[in-house]
């Protein structure tokens, strides 16, 4: 897919972006790692989402751009059959390492590796930021894609009043307001179940919306 990206005003594809993102993650993986790559760095209302909405999945589910698989590893230990896919071999590597009992595997969130209908549960923490808007539908169809009926997605993302790129400290990110990626996500099929937004001192606004995919 290619279409022209406003914000950095030129012609984009779903390859080239994620080139963009992996190679700039790539450079900076050891570093992101040390200082977001626990579980012990997250927010306490995150880990509290994240378990909630884990112990509600009957089934496999995949950490879609699990970074430095934190949480793939968090939820496995918790009883859930997951796995961590990332685009960026760093990720994969240092995963794999610090994690040898969880599952890990490159895949671009484009393109997941994994058969049409066969997972219960998408997980997909701040793995969309990076997405530009023109081609975050292609993402969220992927994940309809790969999810049974009645499957189950958990977005963490930015909040903001309107789509609008931002500088991030790796790349361009964007923030979205829930509207938004709720338009998207039932363009895709996908019924809302839940909405969380918040606002720490000196930190973006976050939002995470729960959905399931129409039976």
């Amino acid at each position: 897919m290619r279409s022209w990206n406003t914000a950095e005003g030129r012609f984009m594809s779903t390859e080239y972006e994620s080139q963009v993102v992996r190679e700039a993650y790539e450079s900076r993986a050891t570093e992101y790692t040390k200082v977001l790559g626990s579980i012990e760095a997250m927010s306490p209302v995150d880990l509290a989402a994240i378990e909630g909405w884990s112990r509600g999945i009957d089934g496999r589910i995949v950490d879609a751009g699990c970074g430095p698989g934190h949480w793939t590893a968090h939820l496995r230990n918790l009883g859930a059959d997951i796995e961590g896919i990332d685009m960026v071999p760093a990720f994969i590597d240092g995963a794999r390492s610090r994690f040898p009992d969880t599952a890990f595997r490159l895949g671009d969130l484009d393109a997941l590796p994994v058969k049409s209908a066969s997972l219960a549960g998408i997980l997909a923490w701040y793995s969309l930021i990076h997405v530009s808007p023109d081609l975050l539908s292609v993402t969220i169809q992927e994940f309809a894609r790969c999810l049974e009926p009645g499957g189950r997605v958990l977005l963490g993302f930015f909040e903001g009043q309107k789509v609008e790129a931002f500088g991030h400290a790796v790349t361009t990110a964007y923030f979205w307001p829930v509207e938004e990626m709720a338009r998207l996500l039932a363009d895709a099929r996908f019924e809302v179940t839940e909405v969380r937004t918040r606002a720490d001192p000196g930190a973006r606004p976050h939002a995470a919306i729960a959905a399931q995919l129409s039976h």
